[in-house]
């Protein structure tokens, strides 16, 4: 485990639920460098399926929402065990004490819960999970510790009102819009922990949000970021590219840009890239590969069939095609530069509140904040 993940106050409840007690017995962990899973059995190799379940690495347990029953892994991974270090940073970040009552939404193999219920007690500890079959599961595991945890089979977007109010509100799968619901079914004062990003990318940060006083907004700041599976509610299902470019590239406008690839790429976690989402909602962006010294980066909008293209090519201007009435590039564009006037600020310095009405987020500040 990463140093400084595990707090010695949460040291007692890593030792009593390991990690391995709840993997099944065949795993696939995620290379965070390839992108690549491979599978590990424990029949096979226990000496590898145990060295990779002490590892500080994102385990697949589930491809193509159980579709996928076969060894090999299977188109996308759809429930996991998330790594020790990102599980223990979210659950300092929960405050979580003895006697509290606590709500989780994902539950997958019920670590997550199950150390939940160590620090808060037997009983304390609701999970749901949109998965028949991770359910069941997860419900077996429950029975194995004693029936600690509470696993309710159900979509958690809307929170679980029948065990409500709740001390800690806490998400296991990334999300796009925090549900008011679950503002609504924490008491005042109690904490909402979730894993929260844009469409503009996969990527998410932990946000530590406070209900306020009269139960009406919960407001707070990103803590760092992380990458989790969607909240299956919130899945991005993108329009193909040929729904956005019907002819070519050059039948759009065409600019330039002196921004660099170099400046504007960033890599998985960038703040730069977390900004550009909260500055530019409804918009997606993919990179492609870099092919003979060029690489395009294309934008595509979920709100109608606006799309940009930027040609960064090394040692030349970066060329920029761009369609439609949501001028995408030149937001994009504006709001990389504002992040830089800003500071480049990291994650840690964006907050975000949640209301009844929508979302809105902000810098350092939430009095000046903005819709998203």
């Amino acid at each position: 485990m990463s140093a400084g993940a595990l707090a010695p106050d949460w040291a007692p409840a890593y030792t009593a639920v390991p990690r391995s007690a709840v993997l099944p017995d065949l795993i696939w962990p995620f290379d965070m460098e390839t992108g690549r899973s491979a599978p590990v059995s424990r029949t096979e190799d226990p000496d590898r399926w145990q060295e990779f379940a002490d590892a500080d690495v994102p385990i697949v347990t589930q491809w193509d929402d159980g579709r996928n029953t076969g060894r090999e892994p299977g188109e996308v991974p759809t429930s996991s065990a998330s790594m020790p270090s990102v599980v223990f940073r979210m659950l300092q970040d929960l405050d979580l004490h003895r006697g509290h009552s606590a709500l989780e939404i994902g539950t997958a193999t019920l670590w997550n819960s199950l150390l939940m219920a160590h620090r808060a007690g037997p009983g304390r500890v609701t999970t749901m999970e949109v998965d028949k079959g991770l359910a069941e599961a997860a419900r077996a595991t429950a029975e194995r510790f004693g029936d600690s945890v509470r696993v309710v089979h159900g979509d958690g977007f809307q929170g679980y009102p029948e065990g409500a109010p709740y001390d800690r509100i806490m998400a296991t799968c990334g999300l796009r819009s925090i549900p008011f619901a679950w503002v609504e079914q924490c008491r005042p004062g109690g904490l909402i922990v979730a894993p929260w990003g844009t469409d503009y990318s996969h990527g998410d940060a932990i946000v530590r949000l406070v209900v306020a006083p009269d139960g009406k907004s919960a407001s707070g700041m990103f803590t760092g970021p992380a990458e989790f599976m969607k909240l299956r509610a919130q899945r991005l299902v993108p329009m193909p590219h040929s729904a956005y470019v019907t002819g070519s590239v050059a039948d759009g406008d065409e600019s330039s840009t002196n921004i660099t690839e170099a400046e504007f790429a960033g890599g998985r976690f960038s703040p730069e890239r977390f900004a550009i989402g909260i500055r530019v909602p409804q918009c997606r962006h993919v990179v492609a590969e870099k092919s003979d010294g060029a690489r395009a980066v294309w934008f595509y909008s979920l709100s109608d069939l606006s799309w940009a293209c930027v040609q960064f090519r090394d040692g030349d201007t970066a060329r920029v095609w761009q369609s439609g009435p949501r001028r995408l590039w030149d937001s994009v564009e504006n709001a990389f530069r504002w992040w830089l006037g800003q500071g480049a600020p990291d994650h840690t310095r964006f907050g975000l509140t949640v209301t009844v009405t929508g979302e809105r987020a902000w810098l350092d500040d939430p009095a000046d904040s903005w819709d998203l």
